[in-house]
């Protein structure tokens, strides 16, 4: 037998030809994280190819997910307490020489799509409670009860309470400042569902934020 002969120097590539390939392989790997990788995965997307495909949209929704995960992971400040008796007498008072809103109820509804979500709030002041009543038809929401702070830095956090797939939930919020305080729901199933809120207590103005 005889050994395969060994290639001559002049087939083996050059060291021209090897810079060429490598930088063709950089500028390849740069075009993928730019047009895919980026929009798919932190809904970044530049060059507008990443809406094209649809990868924004993917990486948008994976955005939303880490973002709600951190939330609930976040421990919460103050849990509110069920109340079977929505009914049950509200306390009335003053905090830093304003009086306390006449009692006030109203109920509101959204019809949430699947990944969609929304978040209601009330204009209370510190100390000032309300009974709440929220009920969801067409599956389960994951929901977030907390306060914002007047004046309050964007990292502030201040949780009443939070869960995963809920239809339904009671009880009394208390404000634990001046601020605004209500709900975070989001619709993680394949279908609409619908939520409906009732509050009675001490509030100045509900608004729906988005």
């Amino acid at each position: 037998m005889y050994n395969a002969e060994i290639p001559k120097d002049i087939e083996l590539p050059s060291s021209r030809k090897l810079i060429k390939s490598t930088a063709i392989a950089a500028v390849s790997a740069v075009v993928v994280l730019v047009t895919c990788v980026m929009p798919a995965e932190y809904a970044i997307d530049p060059t507008g190819m990443g809406k094209v495909l649809g990868l924004t949209k993917m990486g948008e929704i994976k955005k939303s997910l880490d973002m709600e995960e951190v939330a609930i992971a976040q421990p919460t400040q103050q849990v509110h307490q069920s109340s079977e008796n929505l009914n049950s007498t509200i306390p009335l008072g003053s905090t830093n020489g304003m009086a306390m809103p006449a009692i006030a109820k109203e109920t509101i509804s959204i019809e949430l799509k699947p990944n969609q979500s929304t978040e209601v709030k009330l204009t209370m002041l510190k100390g000032a409670s309300v009974a709440f009543d929220w009920k969801s038809s067409g599956g389960g929401l994951n929901y977030d009860t907390h306060g914002d702070k007047v004046g309050a830095p964007k990292t502030f956090y201040h949780g009443y309470g939070k869960g995963k797939n809920e239809t339904t939930q009671q009880g009394v919020l208390k404000a634990a400042f001046d601020g605004k305080h209500g709900w975070f729901w989001r619709n993680r199933t394949e279908n609409p569902v619908t939520v409906t809120l009732l509050v009675e207590g001490q509030f100045s103005e509900m608004k729906k934020v988005f």
